[in-house]
């Protein structure tokens, strides 16, 4: 499998929850996520650590990952990936 990073619409609560609404494929294309069934942790890849979001978008479930990035980058929380077959 291999990453894809993608632009991802989301929503804070006013707890601070993050919320995915819609996926921007890298071509552009819109797919909006009509529900999230699971949060968790994901497995920390390099020095990264990660949350695993299992949405739904069309009907099936697919895998969206959000990669925290480095503390020291202070601008940037993090970024949006889904893996696809290499």
């Amino acid at each position: 499998m291999k990453k894809v990073y993608v632009r991802v619409t989301s929503d804070f609560d006013a707890t601070g929850y993050m919320q995915p609404k819609s996926i921007v494929w890298t071509n552009g294309k819109i797919f909006p996520i009509e529900s999230i069934r699971d949060f968790r942790p994901a497995e920390s890849v390099g020095n990264f650590r990660s949350d695993c979001y299992t949405v739904v978008v069309g009907g099936q479930e697919r895998h969206l990952f959000f990669e925290k990035v480095d503390p020291l980058f202070t601008g940037r929380i993090g970024r949006w990936y889904v893996e696809v077959p290499s």
